[in-house]
């Protein structure tokens, strides 16, 4: 058995195959880059799939069958295009923060006489987002979904995707649902009824109390709209922690965003990030897409065959399994945008790690914005449009963002995460790995970089040797820079000294 799925089966046959023999799938959040892979494992490692339906909204004027057209053109889906599943995906007109999910009434007709397991993946993922937003994505198009699932008369699992860090004021965090910060009910009455400013005002409130953004809140509200319909529903709970890029599949090292700790490494690589406000001893707690996409696939096929009157919940993370710390993160980064740097390197590859502020504020001034000023005038000279000192800032907002992430260590319960490996048979360990132990940081990191200067930065194989005469020229600027710093020191001191 390959991990494509691809074979005749026999006396091994994989018993989460046999579970999607002609299951006809709802999936939200199908554009998002969880959703994408996703999408792409199930149609080639499950090929008895019958339907799957994607909830696609309107977006920027495209309507949801082109931006499914859109969508299906990606690359994400080359190994499949060949094989006709692509035309097993259908496009559902609908958007999660709309009443009823937006979708017409034939539409919803045919989806509660034909879904069998739906993967509820749809959120925003934005630290900042206004609370009344994130509770409309958030909280209320879960409850929405749920409302769904309950006229589906063929329904054998539900699977929610949350976060780990639903639960960022607990430090350690058990495989169970946990009382939410406000009641979901009332906060989604709030929105509907309050003005867009009262309800700010009731999500700093809300924040105060003890989480860092409308992110974590609302993903621990909607979790607990989850927990109450356990008793009516097949449902879990699959909780990753920070996603990277794939380990091996779609493609290894594939991504497809610059967010969080990608675009961090990206600019790392680059040689823009120099400073980074993070506590280098606590655990990073990151796990590859693909290792999330296959927690999805078996934790359905297991609350179907499971059926509990409490939810499941997956603490899909690595900490309390395979753990890496910042430090050696910001390592092997550093090593690995080294041996296969971009044509797009600004400096030589260089950071540290503090918790102190007022040091991390002056290496920014003097590393980031600096030159990033000094680029802008080079560029107003030549006549071009000014850009490094906008994107400076761009990224700084965004690390600013993830602190709260960078400066705080959880302790992730996984039973029930390692308990689905145990469960599988050895076809379907090979097919479907949840298993992160196995997991070479170091090698990992090595992929994820190539990943992104391949997926992302778009740089090209044959761009490589270019890419590293301009890391070694820049070295040597990098190091008379250093001895002239060295030197302007030196001078300054003597000057005060003899003074």
């Amino acid at each position: 058995m390959t991990k494509d799925g691809n074979n005749n089966r026999g006396a091994a046959e994989s018993g989460v195959q046999r579970f999607y023999d002609g299951a006809n799938i709802l999936v939200t959040g199908a554009t998002g880059f969880v959703g994408k892979a996703l999408v792409e494992k199930l149609l080639r490692s499950c090929p008895g799939i019958e339907t799957i339906f994607l909830l696609i909204r309107t977006k920027k004027g495209m309507s949801p069958k082109e931006r499914l057209k859109e969508l299906l053109d990606n690359g994400v889906f080359d190994r499949v295009r060949d094989s006709g599943a692509l035309s097993k995906v259908v496009a559902i007109a609908g958007d999660v923060m709309d009443p009823g999910l937006g979708i017409s009434e034939s539409d919803k007709a045919r989806l509660t006489s034909q879904v069998t397991i739906v993967f509820h993946s749809a959120a925003t993922v934005k630290f900042n987002e206004k609370l009344q937003d994130a509770v409309k994505l958030n909280t209320m198009g879960t409850q929405a979904v749920i409302e769904l699932c309950k006229d589906m008369a063929k329904l054998q699992a539900v699977v929610h995707v949350s976060t780990a860090y639903s639960n960022a004021n607990r430090t350690h965090v058990d495989e169970k649902v946990y009382p939410p910060p406000a009641s979901p009910i009332g906060v989604v009455e709030c929105v509907k009824h309050l003005s867009p400013d009262l309800v700010e005002h009731l999500g700093e409130a809300i924040i105060a109390k003890d989480h860092p953004n409308t992110y974590t809140v609302t993903k621990a509200m909607a979790e607990a709209l989850v927990s109450e319909e356990a008793e009516n529903l097949p449902i879990s709970i699959v909780r990753p922690s920070i996603v990277t890029g794939a380990w091996q599949e779609p493609f290894p090292g594939w991504v497809d965003n610059i967010s969080g700790i990608t675009g961090i490494m990206m600019e790392i690589g680059r040689g823009t990030i120099r400073s980074i406000i993070c506590n280098e001893k606590y655990l990073v707690d990151i796990i590859p897409v693909d290792i999330v996409v296959d927690t999805l696939i078996v934790a359905a096929w297991q609350t179907a065959n499971s059926r509990r009157n409490s939810v499941t919940v997956y603490n899909c993370t690595s900490g309390s399994l395979n753990p890496i710390y910042w430090h050696q993160l910001g390592k092997l980064t550093l090593k690995h945008s080294k041996t296969t740097p971009s044509k797009y390197l600004q400096w030589y590859p260089g950071f540290s790690f503090t918790t102190n502020r007022g040091l991390h504020n002056f290496r920014h001034l003097l590393q980031h914005e600096l030159p990033a000023f000094l680029v802008d005038l080079l560029l107003r000279i030549k006549g071009s449009k000014p850009i490094m000192l906008k994107l400076c800032q761009r990224f700084s907002m965004a690390a600013k963002t993830g602190e709260f992430f960078a400066l705080h260590e959880w302790k992730f319960t996984c039973e029930n995460q390692k308990s689905l490996a145990r469960d599988l048979n050895k076809e379907d360990q090979v097919l479907f790995n949840t298993d992160i132990t196995k997991l070479s940081w170091d090698s990992y990191i090595h992929l994820f970089m190539h990943g992104i200067r391949k997926y992302v930065m778009k740089d090209t194989p044959e761009t490589l040797p270019a890419a590293m005469r301009k890391l070694n020229r820049l070295l040597w600027f990098h190091r008379i820079g250093k001895m002239l710093m060295m030197l302007l020191a030196y001078k300054l001191i003597r000057t005060i000294r003899f003074r």
